[in-house]
């Protein structure tokens, strides 16, 4: 767990931020000092992550933001701007999933997840690596991935399509932006234990039971987790980590070979 302060006088963007992993690593980034900037399409959602936020002391507002459309996350940005004249870190946490056969996958369904993950992700980074590239301090930017982007998963095609654009683009900006002082690395969970995994993930009890199954340790990971490891990677103690895809599942991508 890093110290209180590692991130002062730093402003972090987080989309997705209104629930989930996306909550906890704001609330993680606001606990060592960072000013947050949470993003969701849901305004409900934002209100109440907000609230929660500030009752832990940590600075926080929100921004409505549908990732999909570039003149929305060009608000976020011009709103974060406006209201602290910088953008040190980027979260791209927002993502949008759910399990079917590749066969009865829609149009539709494959381009909503496509443009969330994909989509969205590049829109953001853009928007605010801009913001990054113009105020000449540099900055970090983290985004969310899966094991499947590079393993293939079946009934996730949509989601291994994006995840996998998004790999390529992290390890593309990383060498394209490291001179404008910007590192831009992607953080991987495995099954974390979330309200929304639990209903569209592993909703059936076997489905858990052969999923905690596949992970060496033998449990889901945590919010918290996830968020210590956010945080490490878009602090100063990770300055000379870039291009980089931190896995933190507890061994389960290892495990799936002949003996998974």
């Amino acid at each position: 767990m890093l110290a209180e302060g590692t991130l002062e006088g730093q402003v972090a963007i987080v989309t997705g931020g209104g629930t989930g992993i996306g909550l906890g690593i704001a609330k993680e980034l606001g606990r060592i000092g960072a000013r947050v900037v949470l993003a969701s399409r849901s305004p409900e959602h934002l209100t109440e992550a907000v609230e929660r936020l500030r009752q832990d002391g940590i600075e926080a507002t929100a921004q409505p933001t549908d990732v999909r459309d570039p003149e929305q996350v060009d608000r976020l940005v011009a709103a974060t701007m406006e209201r602290y004249g910088q953008i040190d870190i980027l979260v791209n946490n927002a993502a949008g999933n759910f399990i079917v056969d590749a066969d009865k996958l829609s149009v539709n369904g494959f381009n909503a997840v496509v443009g969330i993950v994909l989509h969205g992700t590049f829109h953001c980074t853009r928007a605010a690596g801009l913001e990054m590239i113009r105020a000449g301090r540099g900055g970090r930017i983290l985004n969310l991935v899966a094991a499947y982007a590079w393993t293939g998963g079946p009934k996730t095609l949509h989601s291994a399509v994006a995840k996998g654009g998004v790999v390529a683009m992290t390890r593309t900006l990383a060498v394209e932006w490291a001179h404008y002082g910007i590192r831009v690395n992607a953080l991987c969970p495995g099954p974390v234990d979330t309200e929304m995994s639990r209903a569209q993930l592993w909703a059936a009890p076997e489905i858990q039971e052969r999923l905690l199954h596949s992970v060496p340790v033998g449990r889901f990971g945590s919010v918290e987790e996830v968020a210590q490891a956010a945080s490490y990677l878009v602090s100063p103690y990770a300055d000379f980590i870039n291009g980089e895809v931190l896995v933190i599942d507890g061994g389960e991508w290892l495990g799936k070979g002949f003996a998974g």
